[in-house]
């Protein structure tokens, strides 16, 4: 989810996807957007293999004080490198073999320089130790933060949300998405008579002098910066178990007392056929280890690892609405369906630079249209997927900057997932498509991609060069506009594209009569497989295609 992403407003009610935060673009880009969003040498020499995150939360201060240990092996020689902490958060010591190492910070980033040389190839880690008062968001999870908010006894409730922000407006890290830990254990001590809610499974619980509970979760998969959560609260918990295809995998549901009945009763009707549809269309569910979990958050939702955010009040659709507007998006949760579905596609496969996200969100976003598929048939999920349009502005390139921490436009949702759709009409074939989708799972299981790579496999496993489809739909903010004209009794089309001979195969037919597959090109053809075409009769698949068409 992630990325500020505000809910648009387009045609009358049609709000995006809550899963991260669409930063508005800056005039230029800057030094500190490099260090945030770039792949230095001070970044690349190192690869992370564990974090121990243990973090102390005094919510009546809005606090945060504790460690986090980094473990990593050298890919080269080197005796400085970066990590990442928000300048209002102070580094009160940098530990390396028990004794305190100098470092500098620039922006948002801290440079650390050791006493000697580390070698490639060696294992090492040091600890950073920090305290402050992060950075309060406004209106999670559209911006970046901690949310301090109350529960309906007035008992705390604590959250963060940082996706497209960064993780390290909270905690210190390596803040970039192309190389994920591990694993990771993360320790959360707060005060009693409340509980944390980590990622992963919880291994213990250990009462602290001075009134404090520390809860320790072991995260045993990789995982992204952004997914790493707090959810703090007096939760209670009850769970279920759902016989996947890699056998039983656990369900934990963590809530607030005030919504404990009513979420026994949404996440039973929501979470098993969720999960029968994803493993359907997109393989096991990549964390049987660490489990599934829901978790009560005082904000709408996020993807976060094998600890969802669940902020939709209980509601069919989105806060009560229709994304598609077709009666379809309001029979399902949307955010508990929408957040699970990056579970496959953000977590499971985790684009290296955020200028990628179209990875993440098209393919989940296209989920949701698939599990109205698997629900009530195919004609209902075409029909949802084609409300979706309903939400793109066709405003920009859905690919941002590489380098600079900058997704591209929001269309990344609706008209990526339409993109998807229309490459589906393309292959031709469901059963493919659907095994296409589930080769992506594992062929990039538990890895972080470029988004080219997952283009390239899907060039390979269809047997076709979608490169032009995706280069017009992804590169440039306009739609493929199939232009058709008639000369001499016959019917001409071609592709106005901006992508140099552009082709696209698209469905036409006399009206009444079969859909026929035209393959088209930027020069005007002749349309002879419907011999007879006239203005009058002839039929665009518009409906299974996203594209323009215009007739002279």
């Amino acid at each position: 989810m992630p990325l500020s992403l505000l809910l648009g407003l387009l045609a009358g009610y049609a709000p995006r996807a809550a899963a991260q935060l669409l930063q508005p673009a800056p005039a230029a880009f800057t030094r500190a957007d490099s260090l945030r969003g770039g792949q230095s040498p001070l970044r690349t020499c190192y690869d992370i293999n564990y974090y121990h995150l243990d973090v102390k939360l005094d919510p009546a201060q809005r606090y945060l004080s504790g460690s986090n240990l980094f473990r990593f092996t050298a890919t080269e020689e080197f005796n400085r490198l970066q990590f990442d902490l928000f300048a209002n958060l102070q580094v009160d010591k940098v530990l390396y073999k028990g004794k305190e190492v100098p470092f500098a910070r620039e922006a948002n980033a801290v440079f650390v320089t050791f006493p000697k040389a580390i070698a490639a190839g060696s294992r090492d880690e040091f600890t950073v130790y920090y305290s402050g008062n992060p950075t309060v968001a406004k209106k999670a999870p559209w911006d970046g933060g901690v949310v301090f908010a109350q529960d309906a006894a007035g008992q705390p409730w604590v959250a963060t949300a940082c996706q497209g922000t960064g993780a390290s407006i909270w905690w210190p890290n390596k803040d970039q998405q192309a190389d994920e830990v591990d694993s990771m254990l993360i320790s959360v001590t707060v005060p009693k008579g409340l509980k944390d809610v980590s990622n992963g499974r919880l291994r213990k619980i250990t009462k602290l002098k001075g009134g404090f509970t520390r809860f320790d979760w072991a995260v045993r998969n990789p995982i992204n910066n952004y997914d790493v959560a707090l959810n703090v609260g007096n939760y209670q918990r009850f769970g279920d178990v759902y016989q996947g295809e890699k056998g039983p995998l656990t369900l934990d549901y963590w809530v607030l007392p005030e919504n404990l009945i009513k979420a026994k009763m949404q996440f039973d009707a929501n979470v098993k056929p969720m999960l029968k549809s994803m493993e359907h269309w997109f393989g096991p569910y990549p964390f049987y280890q660490d489990g599934y979990k829901l978790v009560d958050a005082p904000h709408l939702g996020m993807e976060h690892q094998s600890a969802v955010a669940y902020g939709n009040k209980y509601l069919n659709g989105y806060l009560g609405r229709d994304r598609s507007n077709t009666g379809w998006g309001l029979k399902w949760d949307f955010i508990i369906i929408h957040e699970s579905g990056h579970e496959w596609f953000g977590n499971n496969i985790t684009t290296k630079d955020i200028a990628d996200m179209w990875v993440h969100e098209s393919f989940t976003t296209y989920s949701e249209a698939l599990f109205v598929e698997s629900q009530f048939g195919k004609p209902a999920g075409q029909e949802y997927i084609h409300g979706q349009r309903r939400n793109i502005q066709n405003d920009g390139p859905i690919i941002g900057p590489y380098g600079v921490n900058k997704e591209g436009s929001g269309d990344m949702y609706d008209k990526g997932s339409n993109l998807l759709n229309t490459l589906r009409a393309i292959v031709n074939d469901d059963e493919k498509w659907r095994q296409m989708l589930r080769g992506l799972s594992s062929t990039f299981y538990h890895q972080t991609v470029a988004g080219q790579q997952v283009i390239d496999y899907l060039n390979r496993e269809s047997g076709k060069d979608l490169s032009k489809i995706f280069d017009q739909y992804l590169r440039h903010a306009s739609l493929p506009t199939l232009e058709i004209r008639f000369e001499n009794n016959q019917a001409l089309a071609r592709w106005v594209s901006e992508v140099p001979k552009f082709d696209m195969p698209v469905r036409m037919r006399l009206k009444g009569g079969e859909y026929q597959v035209v393959p088209l090109t930027t020069k005007f053809e002749v349309i002879k497989q419907l011999p007879g075409a006239t203005k009058e009769n002839l039929e665009v698949d518009t409906f299974n295609y996203y594209i323009g068409v215009l007739v002279e």
